[in-house]
């Protein structure tokens, strides 16, 4: 089957561009030769995908660093790891760094890329839905901090993101539905992303909610390319989320605090989005900006792809509010909310009284 091609076209940065790669059984090794000059790669992953892909990214130029898996290893310490390697094994700054493995492996890789020798190419090998749809495009790399989530960070674009399809069929369930997730959100932000390329994405989920879930090839890279496309839209006007960009963050202002205050192990990033959207729908609705049906509407779809926890615990409410100060979208003390206002269309809101954001604060 043939690839895809997209590229992202960075207004600001032209130089900055670079291309998405869909298909299936991608030759991972021979698009980094086309689009870097490296003599040495330095391939970030972790236990798990090594042991089910270690065929697939052996190469007699490269290097490997193997963690942990697991979001609390998206720390200072990993990222100590990554450039100690490269220093180890002399990389140059005409080398270049891989990303092999979900949102975690791509946001500490390219945050070492983004640091070592002032900054180093590196490659986003997504092997994630979360990660294909999502956290490898953008150029957004960060690694969290004890306060928050992504508060040591970057804006510092991949070479290439590389998304094989086939990788995701090793997903577990949970892995895949987390993904799902941050899919589900483009369906609701399409109109703000791009209205003139009227995807209808809210009605091929529906439609196909079913050959999503079974990893339908033809389907799944139809969808990856739709998010790419919707991600791409923003992020080639506003790379640095100077405004337009925070679009993107529908549900997550809830859901870093929901991962804050559990400490990043309890649930995965996706069941905290779906629940923080949920949230935002809640809040929007509480403010009349939307109405009733469009509210149920969301709820309908998060719900047919069983995509929310089922033991929320019962937050403290101030201290869910204190996390979403300390998020790093938080501007001027003030909680930004990005907050649909009609079907399929967000916008940002500030001020908002807390003693109605603490009503939202339940799923």
């Amino acid at each position: 089957m043939e690839n895809n091609t997209l590229n992202i076209e960075i207004q600001e940065k032209p130089a900055y561009s670079y291309p998405i790669i869909i298909g299936e059984e991608i030759d991972f090794f021979e698009y980094i030769k086309e689009f870097t000059k490296a003599k040495k790669i330095l391939i970030v992953t972790n236990k798990t995908i090594f042991s089910l892909y270690e065929n697939r990214i052996k190469s007699d130029n490269a290097y490997y660093v193997i963690l942990e898996d697991g979001e609390e290893y998206k720390n200072i310490d990993t990222f100590k790891k990554i450039i100690d390697s490269a220093i180890e094994n002399r990389f140059e700054r005409r080398d270049c760094f891989a990303a092999f493995g979900g949102g975690v492996i791509g946001d500490v890789t390219g945050f070492a890329a983004a640091s070592y020798l002032r900054g180093i190419d590196f490659i986003q090998i997504p092997t994630t839905l979360l990660a294909q749809v999502d956290s490898s495009v953008g150029g957004k790399v960060a690694i969290n901090h004890e306060k928050g989530k992504n508060l040591i960070g970057a804006f510092y674009q991949p070479k290439a993101v590389l998304s094989d399809t086939n990788l995701l069929k090793t997903l577990d369930k949970r892995q895949l539905k987390t993904g799902l997730a941050e899919v589900l959100k483009y369906a609701f932000i399409e109109k703000s992303c791009c209205a003139e390329l009227n995807y209808r994405f809210y009605d091929f989920l529906d439609a196909y909610s079913e050959k999503i879930l079974k990893l339908d090839s033809v389907i799944l890279k139809k969808l990856i390319s739709i998010c790419c496309t919707l991600k791409a839209s923003v992020v080639e006007k506003d790379e640095t989320e100077k405004g337009m960009r925070a679009v993107l963050n529908f549900g997550h202002t809830f859901a870093h605090a929901i991962e804050n205050l559990t400490g990043y192990t309890k649930y995965t990033h996706g069941e905290a989005v779906a629940a923080g959207m949920i949230m935002a729908a809640k809040l929007a609705l509480k403010l009349e900006m939307i109405e009733r049906s469009y509210f149920v509407k969301i709820n309908e779809l998060i719900n047919k792809y069983e995509l929310l926890p089922d033991d929320l615990p019962d937050f403290n409410k101030d201290e869910f509010i204190e996390a979403m100060h300390l998020d790093k979208k938080a501007d001027a003390d003030k909680i930004r909310f990005i907050l649909p206002d009609s079907e399929f269309s967000v916008k940002m809101v500030t001020d908002i009284d807390e003693t109605l954001i603490k009503e939202c604060i339940e799923i």
